[in-house]
């Protein structure tokens, strides 16, 4: 399949190389031309502009954007709407707000153009090597695009979730079901280091990877960070929150539906930008290990803290 592809970041530049050694063709454009020269090298054709990439695909036409969510997504969309055509797919596959989502749908709607919200899971990891993805718009562009979407994911880790939005709904609950996870984790280890036994962070996160419960990825990526440093020195407690677990508390609210655990590890990230707990290092290690998401340094005097 032929596609066009804005958007080099950690996440799209991954995501194309997968798509390319799977033997689709891709167009690709990014405000940063080095980008998009390192893209070309691997076998991709470079777009100079985002007309000079519309103008590389025959109907009907298929963008993906992997952008940041916000005014980055309707700059890219009034770029090139005037270029597509009734019949024309884009795709927006990064972390919008589903209702800028339902928003942004309506009114490419009015020319034919059709969008699909396709909600990415999996980190840098899984858009190098197979992604979890969730999907929503109109059935019959999703149907198009699918054989790629399976391509791009793991076995049973694609699907059509519903109408406009409902793919980027679908992705918000999973990170604030994330951010549960994570806070839990990092309570966990800050509790065991409280505790007064002499443990080995890294061996408890590794038998916790084998067999138990609360075995999974979370925990593997504990393991690993716990490697580096028993007491994760190397990193700051500062936890930002990237937007997607604020929107699911927001959406708990607007919808009348309990959600303690998410709201209560939302409002740790806030408190950690003030007061830091080993707990935050733990999630901040976390974070950077399956997004490759920037944390601060400890502060000075900290290091072993």
């Amino acid at each position: 399949m032929k596609i066009g592809f804005i958007g080099l970041g950690k996440m799209g530049f991954s995501m194309v190389e997968h798509l390319l050694e799977l033997g689709h063709d891709v167009v690709a454009y990014d405000v940063s031309a080095e980008a998009v020269a390192a893209i070309a090298a691997k076998g991709a054709t470079a777009a100079s502009s985002l007309q000079h990439l519309v103008s590389e695909l025959s109907a009907p036409r298929v963008v993906w954007m992997m952008v940041p969510a916000g005014p980055p997504v309707d700059a890219v969309l009034g770029g090139i709407k005037p270029f597509l055509k009734a019949g024309d797919i884009v795709i927006d596959g990064g972390n919008s707000r589903y209702t800028d989502t339902v928003a942004r749908a309506e009114k490419l709607r009015e020319k034919g153009i059709r969008m699909l919200d396709i909600g990415t899971s999996g980190g840098l990891e899984g858009a190098r090597h197979g992604a979890c993805m969730m999907a929503g718009g109109e059935r019959e562009a999703y149907d198009l695009v699918e054989p790629m979407l399976r391509d791009l994911c793991v076995e049973n880790g694609c699907g059509y979730m519903g109408a406009s939005g409902a793919g980027h709904f679908v992705k918000m609950v999973h990170n604030g079901i994330e951010y549960g996870m994570m806070q839990a984790i990092g309570e966990g280890f800050e509790l065991l280091r409280a505790s007064g036994y002499d443990l080995d962070n890294e061996a408890v996160a590794r038998v916790w990877s084998n067999g138990s419960v609360i075995r999974g990825w979370l925990m593997e990526l504990a393991e690993k960070a716990f490697s580096r440093d028993g007491q994760l020195g190397w990193l700051g407690g500062k936890v930002a929150d990237s937007g997607e677990g604020r929107w699911t508390v927001e959406a708990a609210v607007e919808l009348g539906v309990s959600a303690p655990i998410i709201t209560g590890a939302l409002f740790e990230r806030f408190r950690s930008q003030k007061s830091e707990h080993f707990s935050d290092k733990v999630v901040a290690a976390l974070r950077h290990g399956f997004g490759g998401h920037a944390f601060q340094k400890p502060e000075a005097g900290e290091e072993n803290a």
